[in-house]
């Protein structure tokens, strides 16, 4: 599969390394240009390519930019990009500690991937938010493992979901259903799973235990 990745940082550049291990043709763009990727490039085999072209061809495409970055990302991002193509949102709102205040949601109370939708014009699938970078590497296990991880998904397409699901699994976690984009406030940082290292059966209690109401430690 065709895999397009804005975003070369700690989470952008494991899942490349992931994504190409089990043959995926990944390219990979980041703010600084395609030459600031050489030695990723050379690591995993991904094209490095500008944010202009890393949609070109995708059926999926990861956006794992700062939030305060998405509205600078280039309008027609997805122009190009595959029938049907599914957006991962990997990112978190951090008001104090990064991104500043966004009014849209602490005033309007919209989830950070609704939010990120809107700038790009496109639904996302929220994953791999509160996945700690260095489990994408170190914690894969076959399907039906005793101990393996379980992620969250969540998004309004089903169709794109479960492409999402798929490749999750693929690259060696399980997946649980956190519902719709308007549910993804159950995955946002602070909650009860975001973060967590384990199975279904506990990623969908602590998806259950979530609260609505953000947290001081994440309002601007």
């Amino acid at each position: 599969m065709k895999i397009g990745i804005i975003g070369a940082g700690n989470i952008g550049g494991n899942l490349t390394r992931r994504l190409t291990a089990v043959g995926h043709d990944v390219s990979v763009a980041n703010s600084r240009g395609p030459q600031t990727l050489t030695e990723l490039a050379e690591e995993t085999g991904a094209t490095p390519v500008t944010v202009e072209e890393v949609a070109r061809g995708a059926e999926v495409v990861v956006v794992t930019v700062p939030v305060k970055a998405v509205p600078d990302l280039p309008s027609g991002l997805l122009d190009g990009a595959a029938d049907g193509v599914a957006v991962i949102d990997t990112n978190n709102y951090y008001p104090q500690q990064r991104d500043g205040r966004i009014a849209e949601i602490e005033d309007d109370g919209i989830t950070e991937s609704r939010w990120t939708e809107r700038r790009i014009g496109h639904p996302v699938i929220k994953a791999f938010n509160g996945t700690y970078a260095q489990d994408i590497l170190d914690r894969p296990l076959p399907a039906g493992a005793p101990d393996r991880m379980a992620l969250p998904v969540a998004g309004d397409d089903e169709t794109a979901k479960a492409k999402v699901r798929a490749l999750i699994d693929e690259i060696g976690f399980d997946t649980v259903d956190a519902g719709g984009i308007d549910d993804s406030w159950r995955q946002q940082p602070d909650t009860p799973v975001y973060g967590l290292q384990a199975g279904v059966a506990e990623v969908t209690k602590a998806l259950a235990e979530a609260s609505p109401e953000r947290p001081a430690t994440f309002r601007g």
